[in-house]
């Protein structure tokens, strides 16, 4: 609802707000690559994606003086994006950008039937898209994932609608992952698609604390048919079931989606065996580096990098993460009859930091999930000690992410044959995981 005149307070954020947004648009004009139209399609696009998150927040029932207020974090937010959309990456150059291209010259959607990329269908569906626009490519890749940022924030209000009654969290919650460093990094500068399956992931878990079970497993379908990585926070859904949340039939909606996300490329010719397979060679590429781990504030990030290990090292840390997983489980089995929000949201957040920490060969990107559930956790709850989780989480995985971006660690200085990059990020983000468990222990035994 909507308040009949607004006060002068929200009209000083709203102008800079506006003026940020009308920058944001004007530097869209200036960017390196394509025709002035092109640029000009772009900056148009960024303008409907502003417009977008307020009809968000509108639908959410914000009314005028907070949408005015908002206005000022969604200009930053936009600004900062535009800023990034001409830095190309490695993985645009030798990936990305390939793989549009190949569908360009064999014909878009019906080249999906061919052996290209190594992401699954949905993904792909949206590159053969791309490759009918006349924007270059490295722009539209990245609004797509700027899109999926705006979900994102509006699946983290939504979370934290349920864990508070506090009217200011939610549109905290909001602010707070638009601008989180990770989330601006990872898609307008990176170009990568983790806020993809994580928006399907939050608004899935969203939906089943909303009692909402055939929607959320749907969502919950969506996101692993985007990304692998959707595993880490899968496992919850049993909680779900357990806890009565989630009914068996209801579990029938995951297969069910997740076929059907792939059912446009069955019927352009493209094997199911070539798709399920997606699977498999992601885990293969990540066990093909030379090394354990690739710049995760992870259990291995503090062995010297390039460090050779045992063939045993790295199957007893998976069977090490796979017990983690069941600890958390039983836990919340403990208390199944009386499990609240808060305490599904503390057990997201905990699989989905601790899993890829005890997990090799993982990516800097893989905590991308867990450090958006803490986020979300420390603006429903700024006290100890959710906010140092979220921002040992955040430090950690920004380490991670400056190392690849800019090819060097922040603390270049090694202790060991290890930099001190990464004895702080491994160590921040097995803070975060402690505060974790500690926080959902003594939820759960408060309850």
């Amino acid at each position: 609802m909507s308040s009949s005149r607004p006060s002068l307070s929200p009209l000083i954020p709203a102008l800079l707000g506006g003026g940020l947004l009308l920058m944001a648009f004007s530097h869209t004009l200036g960017l390196s690559l394509g025709s002035f139209s092109a640029r000009l399609s772009v900056g148009l696009c960024l303008l409907a994606l502003a417009l977008l998150a307020f009809l968000l927040l509108l639908r959410e029932g914000v009314r005028l003086n907070g949408l005015l207020t908002l206005l000022l974090p969604i200009g930053l937010a936009f600004f900062l994006r535009v800023l990034l959309l001409d830095h190309a990456t490695l993985d645009y150059q030798d990936f990305l950008s390939r793989w549009v291209e190949h569908f360009r010259v064999n014909g878009g959607i019906s080249a999906l039937k061919d052996p290209v990329g190594n992401y699954n269908v949905p993904y792909l569906y949206m590159l053969a898209l791309l490759s009918y626009l006349p924007i270059p490519d490295l722009y539209g890749i990245k609004l797509f994932s700027v899109l999926f940022d705006i979900l994102l924030a509006w699946g983290g209000l939504r979370l934290a609608k349920t864990l508070t009654r506090d009217p200011l969290s939610p549109l905290l919650a909001f602010t707070a992952l638009l601008l989180l460093p990770t989330v601006v990094l990872n898609g307008a500068c990176w170009g990568q698609c983790d806020s993809v399956w994580a928006a399907l992931c939050l608004h899935a878990l969203a939906c089943a604390l909303e009692e909402k079970p055939l929607s959320s497993l749907s969502l919950l379908a969506l996101a692993f048919a985007f990304k692998l990585q959707a595993i880490f926070l899968i496992p919850l859904w049993c909680a779900l079931w357990f806890s009565g949340r989630v009914k068996f039939r209801h579990l029938f909606a995951f297969p069910g989606v997740f076929l059907l996300s792939m059912l446009p490329a069955l019927l352009l010719g493209k094997p199911a065996g070539d798709i399920l397979r997606i699977y498999l060679d992601q885990a293969g590429d990540s066990i093909s580096w030379q090394t354990v781990n690739y710049n995760s504030p992870s259990i291995f990030s503090f062995l010297p990098y390039g460090a050779e290990v045992a063939p045993w090292v790295p199957k007893a840390a998976i069977l090490l993460a796979f017990l983690f997983l069941l600890a958390v489980l039983a836990l919340l089995f403990w208390k199944r009859e009386r499990l609240d929000a808060a305490a599904f949201v503390w057990a997201g957040a905990a699989m989905s930091a601790g899993i890829p920490f005890l997990l090799p060969y993982m990516h800097e990107r893989y905590f991308f999930l867990g450090g958006v559930l803490l986020a979300i956790l420390a603006c429903s709850d700024l006290s100890l000690p959710s906010a140092p989780a979220a921002a040992g989480a955040e430090i950690a995985s920004l380490g991670g992410y400056h190392a690849y971006l800019r090819k060097r660690y922040v603390l270049p200085v090694s202790l060991f044959g290890r930099t001190w990059a990464q004895l702080l990020e491994g160590s921040l983000m097995l803070l975060a995981i402690l505060l974790s468990l500690r926080s959902l222990y003594r939820r759960l035994k408060a309850l």
